[in-house]
């Protein structure tokens, strides 16, 4: 059954064999441990943050029943991931532009059979990004909010995880229990956490030690802390014209804080190798039988 599955997604992707390997894809997975904590606004200018700082993005919506990604954007894509899911068209065909040449994959809203895909389909979903022919230096996957097991599957599969989270009790207890799924369930013993809609870089830091001594605590698990997004009016007014808030207000205190934040992740170092479970690009990672 995951053999049909993976096999159609390659053949949905178009792909052919190539001999000289593509260079590795970061990929970065945005979790957060509950909803209406800004997760999407911070992937979403990430990866605008990223493609305007030089660098090829595809910005995957993983929200795969509740996707908004899109609507961010102000787009009204003619495919998502659930017509790729039907073979009503190819992935290729599923991807969107949007602003500064970065890359969208939508997904469906509202689609029941897309919040509940079985492992085998999202297995099959994530081997056809692996084989994706495009030049991409990142990948930033937008997982859905919460300890579902797309979002672990999503997370395992990348191979850095962000943590949004803020400074009320409910989203730092929410944050804990993922990180404790994550380290517990699935191996995964390093993430990032960026503190968002903070009043103060005092108050984000605050935040970020409080989660990192009691995680590190009762877990196996290092955190690191990326950084802080403020508070910041125009970042709502962005939301509400449907543009991201470093295309539409560069000089607001929100951009510069993505900006920063973008800068921070170009200096990590390039992947290497595969962890030996499923990811996102692992041909690339691996050196061999890469496609275009």
């Amino acid at each position: 059954m995951a053999e049909s599955i993976i096999s159609r997604f390659t053949q949905a992707a178009g792909l052919q064999p190539r001999k000289d390997a593509p260079r590795p894809v970061r990929v970065i997975a945005v979790a957060s441990g509950k909803g209406g904590v800004g997760k999407t606004n911070v992937s979403a200018n990430l990866a605008l943050a990223l493609q305007m700082a030089g660098e090829q993005v595809l910005l995957m919506d993983a929200d795969l029943g509740l996707a908004n990604v899109d609507v961010l954007f102000g787009l009204q894509p003619m495919f998502h991931l659930g017509h790729v899911l039907e073979g009503r068209c190819s992935l290729n065909d599923a991807l969107v532009q949007g602003p500064s040449g970065l890359t969208i994959v939508p997904a469906a809203s509202g689609l029941k059979q897309m919040a509940s895909l079985s492992h085998a389909e999202h297995v099959g979903l994530i081997r056809a990004f692996s084989e994706l022919a495009r030049p991409i230096d990142t990948l930033i996957v937008d997982t859905a909010a919460g300890i579902a097991d797309s979002v672990t599957t999503f997370c395992r599969a990348a191979q850095e995880v962000l943590i949004v989270a803020n400074n009320e009790p409910a989203s730092l207890t929410d944050a804990y229990a993922l990180i404790k799924v994550l380290s517990r369930d699935h191996g995964i013993h390093r993430a990032h956490v960026i503190a968002n809609m903070i009043r103060s870089a005092a108050d984000g830091y605050e935040m970020f030690e409080h989660l990192r001594r009691v995680s590190e605590r009762f877990l196996d698990v290092h955190l690191n802390y990326l950084g802080g997004v403020p508070y910041d009016e125009y970042l709502q007014r962005a939301i509400r014209r449907q543009t991201a808030v470093v295309e539409a207000y560069p000089s607001a205190q929100s951009s510069v804080a993505f900006r920063n934040l973008a800068a921070t992740v170009r200096k990590w170092p390039p992947p290497e190798g595969a962890r030996g479970h499923v990811e996102f690009f692992v041909e690339r990672l691996i050196g061999t039988g890469a496609y275009a």
